[in-house]
């Protein structure tokens, strides 16, 4: 026991020390970090590895490059058809262009012709006449009135001179109605119609009149004057 007190009397005492070394806490989590990065790698590898050794890989780039040609394909068609449609587009507004200036063209040779049959339907209406012509030089042929309405009268007439080289013809023309108003006798006073007349060989005149209210016409007629001088007459009686 003597022993065991002077040991501890002349020994040095107190706990033991341990000296560790530490690191700090960003070093360990880099550290950490890098340790799980290169596992991924290694797994990675170890993936991509396999699927070498089973041929995966290469199949799977084989689909991947017939899948991108494909697709190159049907781009190019895609565009193909697109530029098909828009030529068609195209061509379908030319032939509805052309179309609609075919019916304008139909419609105004329509209208012309129209016009041309009306005129040989006027001109056949004066070979008669024109065959058992007088001597005189100015006359008048096919005069014609239609009242439309009850409010307006529509007239036409040809003035010809039946004979070659005839002279310049310069004077006017009057039109003169003549009926019934409110039941009494009634003459445009005056002429419905005075208008200047200038023709070499044949002129045709035609135009509307405005009919004064509860007028009836009976007669028409057309009259040529050079200067006081009445060089031709016509008269219609117009149809009840």
């Amino acid at each position: 026991m003597r022993l065991r007190r002077l040991r501890r009397r002349f020994s040095l005492g107190g706990p033991r020390l341990v000296v560790r070394r530490s690191l700090p806490w960003p070093l360990r989590w880099l550290a950490l970090a890098v340790l799980l990065g290169l596992s991924a790698a290694v797994a990675l590898w170890a993936f991509e590895f396999g699927k070498a050794i089973a041929g995966l890989d290469a199949s799977a780039k084989q689909e991947l490059g017939e899948l991108r040609s494909q697709t190159r394909l049907l781009h190019a068609r895609i565009n193909e058809l697109q530029q098909e449609s828009a030529a068609a587009d195209s061509l379908r507004a030319t032939e509805r262009a052309a179309a609609d200036a075919l019916g304008e063209r139909l419609r105004a040779l329509e209208a012309d012709n129209r016009s041309l049959r009306d005129d040989l339907a006027f001109f056949e209406k004066l070979i008669p006449a024109a065959s058992s012509a007088s001597n005189s030089t100015l006359d008048i042929r096919g005069l014609q009135a239609d009242v439309l309405g009850g409010v307006q009268l529509r007239w036409q007439v040809l003035v010809i001179q039946p004979v070659r080289n005839a002279p310049e013809f310069k004077g006017q023309l009057e039109l003169v109605l003549a009926g019934l108003r409110d039941g009494k006798p009634w003459t445009s006073r005056p002429p419905a119609v005075v208008r200047p007349l200038q023709m070499q060989q044949y002129r045709r005149v035609e135009g509307l009149v405005d009919l004064p209210e509860r007028v009836m016409v009976k007669t028409v007629t057309v009259r040529l004057l050079q200067g006081s001088s009445v060089r031709a007459q016509q008269s219609l009686t117009l149809q009840d």
